[in-house]
């Protein structure tokens, strides 16, 4: 009996929606091989649609989505309206709703993407940034007094719970234990008084039933200098929000091109959908010219088919994707390549 799973399409805004059709052509691919099928909902949840409407989704919009078994996403942003607008209209009420507290992002230097960084090797860096994703930095809670006078204020409340941080400390060791079994913690405890000793006092509580994952702590000024001078050194990282959001898009860059990276929104539990989105962004400015590197939402729509059960499907994707870069010239421009989205994700295809 063929399996089937509900998926979620919200392409948004620029060029998510040119990259959400090559990972579906992907996907349907790898069904048709692995025996299961995808059935899609499309939305048009966007800042087209805030403009229109007033909002980023209807007021049932997580309603509608509940049901499904994943997410795909394409990018949400677009000038003219605020970056916060968006993120606290669609991505973030999404991700908290559903507890979607872990993102993942993994980050592999590719044979035949030259790295900016110079000890950047092929198969020598390849990490995870397991980000905190529904509390910390985040959070809504704060305020702005005296809106446009000499004493205006903002007030913005960092918040850690201990659920918070032992669940992402405990999805963090065991990744890392079935991985390389290596464990770095982003921290900033010598100048955050209270949060970031509140984080490290818990990476080691939790570090305790986790005996065969070596582990440390790393300041994150330090941490960010090492992810450019020795990325090879590093298996996974665990962080708070804003710390993982940071660390991620450099190590993306570290890797070559922001254009490849993946990133998934995960409720391990499975009580929720969780999301699945490339880190590019809606990229404006090259909107609508057909050369948008697809790797990123291909690749993420790899990790779903993990997520869904599909580890085999979602290897022979990151084979494909590893295949191309190394024995082929296709290259979208941001990775110094001429092809179009399509011609790129045709090439992909065949490789499939």
């Amino acid at each position: 009996m063929t399996t089937n799973h509900r998926i979620a399409l919200i392409p948004g805004d620029g060029i998510g929606a040119e990259v959400l059709p090559p990972a579906r052509q992907v996907l349907d691919v790898l069904g048709h091989r692995h025996g299961f099928s995808l059935s899609y909902t499309s939305y048009d949840w966007s800042c087209e649609r805030y403009l229109r409407e007033g909002a980023m989704m209807p007021a049932d919009g997580l309603d509608q989505l509940r049901d499904k078994d994943a997410i795909l996403l394409g990018a949400v942003g677009y000038p003219g309206v605020p970056d916060h607008v968006s993120l606290w209209g669609l991505l973030i009420p999404i991700r908290r709703s559903f507890r979607q507290y872990v993102n993942l992002r993994p980050i592999r230097v590719f044979e035949g993407v030259d790295s900016p960084v110079r000890g950047a090797r092929p198969g020598a860096v390849d990490m995870v940034v397991v980000r905190e994703n529904a509390e910390g930095e985040y959070s809504a809670i704060g305020g702005r007094l005296n809106q446009g006078t000499a004493e205006e204020l903002a007030v913005q409340e960092a918040v850690f719970t201990r659920a918070g941080v032992t669940r992402i400390a405990d999805y963090a060791f065991s990744l890392a234990a079935r991985r390389r079994g290596r464990l770095t913690s982003a921290t900033k405890s010598n100048g955050i008084i209270h949060t970031m000793p509140f984080w490290d006092e818990l990476i080691a509580e939790r570090a305790a039933g986790h005996p065969g994952v070596t582990w440390d702590q790393e300041l994150i000024d330090a941490l960010a200098a090492k992810f450019v001078l020795d990325p090879a050194r590093f298996d996974v990282v665990v962080a708070s929000n804003l710390f993982g959001d940071i660390l991620s898009d450099l190590a993306a860059a570290v890797a070559g091109s922001i254009g490849i990276a993946p990133s998934a929104n995960l409720n391990p539990e499975r009580d929720f959908p969780s999301m699945f989105e490339p880190v590019h962004g809606s990229a404006p400015d090259i909107a609508g010219k057909g050369i948008a590197n697809p790797l990123g939402a291909i690749w993420s729509a790899a990790m779903m088919l993990d997520h869904l059960g599909h580890p085999a499907a979602a290897k022979d994707i990151t084979d494909a994707i590893a295949s191309i870069l190394a024995k082929s010239d296709t290259r979208t421009r941001d990775l110094g390549g001429t092809a179009t989205t399509a011609e790129f994700t045709d090439r992909l295809i065949e490789l499939l």
